[in-house]
């Protein structure tokens, strides 16, 4: 068992008994300088290894080589990335929708340990549900800009997310830390 300590976070256990490090695509000295860098950069770790495996695409064969923690893992970065960075919108207009709603992504969520962010994304999958053809059908540049009047519903998740996501992603991390055998590629 080893310790690493995320920036200024609690220190947290690593787990690296169970298997042997030098047959993997993850290296050990890379999870010690991003658990050093902080929680984002432990993720990313994982993250930019799985996207290795599928020269840098998600796919469905990346997916049939991942795991569903995995899989949830990467579910996770990119709901992060889409979501900080342009909302829900952005996330289902970049053909991530499905992906995120279509998939146990919400219940992985409550299984970690995050049971609010979990109802958070079960609240967005009704929007979702309820207006999925609109949601997903191609549209200009200006018609993408007034989605966000249209779909306000949207405006209160993103916002408690947003307040949330950094004790979020560290909940995230730490699950990580915590199973770190089902992550290990």
């Amino acid at each position: 068992m080893r310790k690493f300590a995320y920036g200024n976070a609690a220190v947290w256990h690593f787990h690296v008994s169970e298997f042997n490090m030098e047959k993997n695509i993850i290296k050990e000295e890379d999870l010690q300088k991003a658990a050093q860098e902080g929680m984002d950069a432990f993720i990313d770790v994982f993250v930019q290894a799985y996207l290795k495996l599928g020269d840098g695409q998600i796919t469905a064969e990346l997916m049939q080589q991942l795991n569903g923690d995995q899989i949830t893992l990467l579910a996770y970065h990119i709901f992060r990335e889409e979501v900080m960075d342009g909302g829900f919108c952005q996330l289902i207009q970049n053909g991530y929708g499905p992906f995120i709603f279509d998939n146990p992504f919400a219940k992985a969520m409550r299984l970690w340990g995050l049971k609010d962010f979990s109802k958070q994304l079960y609240k967005a999958r009704e929007v979702y549900d309820a207006n999925r053809e609109d949601l997903m059908r191609e549209r200009t540049d200006e018609e993408f800009m007034a989605m966000y009047e249209q779909y306000e519903a949207f405006d209160e998740i993103e916002e408690w997310y947003i307040e949330e996501e950094e004790s979020l992603t560290g909940m995230v991390a730490y699950y990580v830390d915590e199973h770190i055998e089902t992550f290990i590629i």
